[in-house]
């Protein structure tokens, strides 16, 4: 049985794990709060983006001497890159556990395909690289706080990629943000780009009037859209990383909670047997002198 100096040390360092981990939980709420106003931020641009593009490109469609962007030719898929968005850190629970094991299982359902990795985030970087994974590349510190300059070097990499054939497709791995208890782990392809589906004919369009040529807009939006689409899944992935790291950090210090109470009825019961095991003796010995 322990001693009594052994449970309160022990007692002790529970404690300040508590005080760490409620500090930690704080600082992931405050954290969480910005992430999920740039997240909700960039939503509008994203939609608008989005029609835009489908907009311009059902103008483009009819113009017979415009030629197919390279960023919307499909091929067959022999060579593509898989970009993983993980954390930098640990302490979120099952985040970043569920971002490698969805990019390992996304490998594993292309058989015969290389798959080559664009991995942002040190845990998912420091994972594949002691497995030898083919890696494009990596980018450590976008995770916390992404910006949209750092993000759109990655997606101009990507996009020079694609064009030279060196890769057929493009997909995204992240942890979409949906509430601060659910993070939904998603796959996108990026490249080819997907466009969105103009709206019907009569269903509430408008006319547009073009001072370019449709074409020619076109192959400036794409970039953009494509630049956005990386952007948009950085930021959910920092969102839900925030709420992952909270949840935690929250049951964490629960479980610390409940800890120190066990030990504390422990540290009783084991002092209280010593107080009587101490009376028994001088009751005895009281005993044996008279």
């Amino acid at each position: 049985m322990p001693s009594l100096i052994d449970i309160r040390r022990r007692i002790r360092s529970v404690r300040n794990t508590q005080q760490i981990t409620k500090a930690m939980k704080m600082v992931s709420a405050a954290k969480l709060r910005r992430a999920q106003d740039r997240v909700i931020q960039s939503r509008p641009y994203g939609g608008m983006l989005r029609s835009v593009l489908a907009n311009v490109a059902a103008a483009a469609a009819l113009d017979e001497q415009a030629g197919e962007n390279e960023l919307l030719a499909r091929r067959e898929e022999k060579t593509i890159l898989l970009v993983v968005i993980s954390g930098d850190k640990g302490l979120a629970g099952a985040f970043n556990t569920n971002i490698i094991k969805g990019a390992h299982r996304f490998m594993v359902e292309k058989p015969g395909i290389t798959v080559k990795l664009e991995l942002i985030g040190r845990k998912g970087r420091d994972f594949f690289r002691k497995r030898g994974a083919a890696i494009a590349g990596d980018s450590i510190g976008l995770a916390n706080r992404p910006t949209y300059a750092d993000t759109a070097a990655i997606a101009r990499k990507a996009m020079d990629l694609y064009r030279r054939a060196e890769i057929d497709g493009v997909y995204v791995i992240y942890n979409e943000f949906k509430s601060v208890v659910a993070q939904k782990l998603t796959v996108s392809r990026v490249l080819p780009v997907e466009l969105p589906a103009a709206s019907p004919a009569g269903a509430g369009t408008v006319d547009y009037i073009f001072e370019q040529a449709p074409a020619r807009m076109l192959d400036v939006l794409l970039p953009r859209y494509v630049e956005m689409e990386f952007f948009h899944a950085l930021l959910e992935s920092a969102a839900a990383e925030h709420a992952a790291r909270m949840t935690a950090m929250e049951a964490a210090t629960s479980n610390a909670a409940e800890m120190i109470d066990k030990l504390t009825l422990f540290m009783n019961r084991v002092r209280q047997a010593s107080i009587t095991k101490e009376i028994i003796e001088v009751v005895s010995g009281a005993a044996s002198a008279s």
